[in-house]
């Protein structure tokens, strides 16, 4: 199983999440991966998880978890959602009400079990001008019904419901113990799942420069991860 994350790995970011495409050359490596049909590609991804297959542009659906795994897509079009309090929603909500007429310069998100304010693009300055109005906006919540702060690269997430690690586990616990898995990501929010996957697979970060990470491996997109990927092909390709 490869077990993949999309924006940062898979692909740079962009200020337009919806030109995020796969850095150069990968695409045709996954799809040949795809084509052989001896690895399961997962994706589990911060993002709604039907953007996935428009960016991805596969010949044939992958599996997707998204919001950080709240949202199971999968590749038959049903979708599984984890079930959250009443009051959780009602306060993310109210959130979002509030960011729709005032999102402090910053650019909003709203996802069914989150709200997230970003703002990759804006110079440092105003950038931290804009995370701590958003972090004093978000930290009473945090206090008043368990809610999960995320911060990630040029954003913070309130969110509620599984992050990637439960989401890994969950998938590890579906397929037998024998099966090679790997999972790559670039993000704060890919450490829980590299935890996760301590003693049962290979971690990846998938990242220009190294940081303090749970990872097993560190890569530099895109020439790093495409030669991991083709190693990956090629060992496929060797199975009987």
């Amino acid at each position: 199983m490869l077990l993949i994350d999309y924006d940062g790995t898979l692909a740079p970011f962009h200020v337009d999440r919806f030109k995020a495409e796969p850095w150069p050359g990968i695409r045709p490596i996954l799809q040949h991966i795809q084509d052989q049909k001896k690895t399961r590609i997962i994706v589990i991804t911060g993002r709604p998880p039907a953007e996935i297959a428009p960016l991805l542009g596969l010949d044939e659906p992958v599996e997707v978890w998204g919001l950080h795994g709240f949202e199971r897509l999968n590749t038959d079009g049903h979708s599984e959602l984890e079930q959250l309090p009443q009051p959780v929603h009602k306060r993310l909500d109210e959130l979002k009400v509030a960011l729709r007429r005032d999102s402090f310069g910053g650019l909003l998100e709203e996802k069914p079990n989150a709200v997230v304010l970003h703002w990759r693009g804006a110079a440092p300055g105003e950038a931290k001008k804009i995370e701590q109005r958003a972090r004093a906006l978000f930290e009473p919540a945090t206090q008043e019904l368990a809610l999960q702060l995320l911060p990630f690269e040029a954003g913070l997430e309130l969110r509620a419901g599984r992050n990637k690690g439960a989401a890994v586990e969950m998938i590890l616990s579906e397929y037998a113990d024998c099966a090679p898995v790997a999972y790559l990501g670039d993000d704060i929010t890919d450490e829980a799942a590299f935890r996760a996957l301590k003693g049962r697979g290979l971690s990846v970060l998938v990242r220009p420069e190294l940081r303090e990470t749970a990872a097993d491996l560190w890569l530099k997109p895109p020439e790093e991860l495409k030669d991991f990927l083709n190693r990956w092909s090629a060992a496929e390709s060797s199975l009987r």
